[in-house]
């Protein structure tokens, strides 16, 4: 028995002096623990369950790299929890249901709570979602999702609704010059060598990795393991350092100013019929790691807002690009995106329909009508006393009929306002022509 365990302990350290560095940094507690101080730090909310000793279902949603499946392994680790761990990506139902079962086995027989871990778990379907439910509600694991996507559109509401959603940040410069410092001095392969690296060159390394910890340490590993030994040491300068980044990501960090200032200029690209401008702004967002959805689903709002009707087949275009996005994915969606950004920057424009919304919405908060109409309220609900009927337009010429239909307290009231834009001067003309009859 003891010779197992010391082989045991013997092909852990081998693992660990030959696994990746981004692995071997990996923190045993939160106290090691770098970056999201608004949750790991002194009395923030992990380390506040840690304490108590309840640690409850939770997603974490954030940008990768910065430690969502750390986290999760030391949250079980010092709870003593069972940790369980299968990815949305490759597991199936069978799966999944497997897992739950062990974890309920391990509560029956063994009195062991367990966390079960999913990676990317919105790309879970619903049936796979729905049947964590009953495991998540009853207590029998604990859940803990990571994604890169807003779980608020991409987890269904009832599983939502018993977990606590945190999100994790990009991170800080500062973090990431921690974890430069800890890896060439701590780490049990790095600190044995000589490593020297320029200012200059750690400012290039931590500006490029775009917040991402994995992608750091990665290119760092490179950067040693690939730069030649002179009288001993190892130094690395900027031009090491640019050879060595697995990719030169664009300045844009989801939480920046960066991030609004390309999705302000995206929209204002668009709104000003400026196609060339549109698509780089979208390119930039893309090749920056920008969730498709995110938008996606700027693109469809936008087709409302400052298309609307004088072009009707914006609206059409931009849901389609964003089905067109959950069907294929990138790198793919980016044709369907690009389609749906060129259509709508080239489209008329009309504001007419935002304007009449907020207007209308001004008076229905201002209170100032007190009813439906009498002869426009249903059947069952009409008051006898009063005699008007309701005239139903088809049975006239034109399929129109002169009759009010607003409120007495805002009889005459106008909120929509076609401009002479695209086919909504038709729907101008047309309503025109009607008061006319």
């Amino acid at each position: 028995m003891i010779k197992m365990d010391l082989f045991s302990l013997n092909m852990d350290n081998n693992l660990k002096a030959n696994a990746p560095l981004a692995y071997r940094m990996r923190p045993e507690n939160l106290e090691e623990f770098v970056g999201q101080k608004h949750l790991v730090g002194p009395g923030k909310y992990l380390n506040r369950l840690v304490k108590s000793g309840r640690i409850s279902s939770m997603i974490f949603y954030g940008p990768p790299g910065v430690g969502k499946t750390t986290l999760a392994k030391i949250l079980a680790k010092m709870s003593n929890k069972n940790f369980f761990e299968i990815s949305a990506v490759t597991s199936n139902l069978k799966e999944l249901r497997e897992t739950l079962q062990k974890a309920e086995d391990s509560l029956k027989f063994e009195n062991k709570n367990s966390i079960l871990f999913i990676d990317e778990i919105h790309r879970f379907n619903k049936s796979q979602q729905d049947a964590l439910l009953p495991y998540v509600e009853k207590g029998i694991v604990v859940l803990i999702g990571a994604t890169t996507e807003n779980p608020y559109f991409e987890v269904n509401k009832a599983l939502i609704s018993r977990v606590q959603v945190l999100e994790l940040k990009s991170i800080s410069e500062e973090d990431l010059l921690k974890l430069v410092y800890r890896a060439i001095n701590e780490d049990i392969n790095f600190k044995k060598l000589n490593i020297e690296i320029t200012d200059n060159a750690k400012d290039f390394l931590i500006k490029n990795s775009s917040g991402d910890a994995r992608n750091l340490l990665n290119s760092l590993e490179i950067a040693v393991l690939s730069t030649d030994t002179i009288d001993g040491i190892i130094k690395i300068d900027t031009d090491v350092m640019k050879d060595c980044l697995q990719k030169r990501n664009i300045s844009y960090d989801k939480n920046s100013s960066e991030h609004y200032n390309t999705i302000s200029a995206f929209i204002k690209s668009l709104r000003g019929s400026d196609p060339d401008a549109a698509i780089f702004y979208l390119a930039k967002m893309l090749e920056a790691g920008e969730d498709p959805k995110f938008i996606a689903r700027r693109l469809v709002i936008f087709a409302s807002e400052d298309v609307s009707n004088a072009d009707p087949m914006g609206l059409l275009i931009a849901v389609a690009a964003f089905r067109a996005v959950e069907y294929v994915g990138l790198p793919e969606a980016r044709l369907n995106l690009a389609q749906a950004v060129t259509y709508l920057a080239s489209a008329a424009k009309s504001n007419a329909s935002y304007l009449a919304i907020n207007k209308a919405e001004e008076d229905v908060k201002s209170g100032k009508f007190s009813s439906v109409p009498n002869y426009l309220k249903d059947s069952h609900n009409k008051s006898k006393d009063d005699k008007r009927e309701y005239l139903y337009p088809h049975n006239y010429e034109n399929h129109y009929v002169d009759q009010e239909y607003l409120p007495e307290e805002l009889r005459g009231r106008k909120y929509y306002n076609p401009t002479e834009m695209g086919y909504e001067k038709k729907i101008k003309n047309y309503l025109k022509n009607l008061k006319d009859l």
